[in-house]
């Protein structure tokens, strides 16, 4: 695995964090992008084989400066675990602001296709040719939750962008993945320890499982030869609601 070379988005925190370490552990060369540097440096601390670049996905001219140093430090990209997103407060679909709309929208899909789009270019031209790129997708891409119109929209557009990537990559031997996540124990599913609303009205404290589950499912993932493929996996902790939603 030492020249094996990987990008993870939203690295600084959560679900980024726990993804790059387990590859950093498997022996990748891992470059970790976020908004903030501090955090990226937390997250490749004691590996030799981190680099942290500071970068916001919803800034395509951000991203293409990340990649282009990406490609001149390591010379090649294998993989991308395209994780960088948000949320927005939970509200009744005609009081959604119209600036959370377009922040979710930013981060969840114009970031994933900024970065899909950049490791393609570099996946289609290097030599050998190809590579691996898994998007973060979530349980809200396959069943939403109240008051969540542009986490869940945007979730079922990052399931379109997958088979598309997939489909057009097949003949530069690039391939597409997607890994729905439910209830992971990150800083964004913190509040779930306190209750959280449920379709029927009422408020329920949801299980969460330790991310770190999720970091080595994305290795298992990325260890593939690329003539083989996981499409689509959904990981949940395993009391939570969502097979029957209750």
């Amino acid at each position: 695995m030492a020249d094996r070379y990987a990008v993870v988005t939203g690295a600084g925190t959560g679900i980024g964090r726990a993804a790059a370490q387990a590859l950093l552990a498997e022996g990748w060369m891992v470059a970790v992008l976020g908004r903030r540097l501090e955090p990226l440096e937390e997250t490749i601390a004691g590996h030799g084989r981190g680099v942290a670049i500071p970068a916001d996905v919803g800034d395509r001219a951000q991203v293409e400066a990340a990649f282009a140093q990406i490609k001149e430090r390591f010379g090649r990209l294998d993989l991308l675990f395209n994780n960088a997103g948000r949320g927005a407060p939970a509200v009744d679909f005609d009081e959604l602001p119209l600036e959370d709309w377009r922040g979710v929208v930013a981060a969840n899909l114009d970031g994933t296709f900024y970065c899909a789009q950049a490791a393609y270019r570099i996946m289609k031209h290097q030599s050998p040719k190809g590579g691996r790129i898994i998007n973060n997708g979530s349980i809200s891409a396959h069943a939403p939750r109240p008051g969540a119109a542009a986490y869940t929209a945007t979730k079922h557009a990052v399931t379109g962008l997958t088979k598309q990537i997939a489909l057009d990559g097949r003949k530069h031997d690039i391939t597409a993945s997607q890994i729905d996540i439910g209830n992971a124990a990150t800083p964004m599913t913190e509040r779930m320890t306190k209750g959280v609303l449920q379709p029927d009205g009422s408020m329920m404290v949801e299980p969460r499982m330790d991310v770190a589950h999720v970091g080595r499912t994305v290795a298992h993932m990325a260890s593939m030869p690329l003539d083989a493929n996981i499409p689509f996996l959904t990981i949940m902790a395993t009391k939570m609601p969502w097979l029957g939603r209750g």
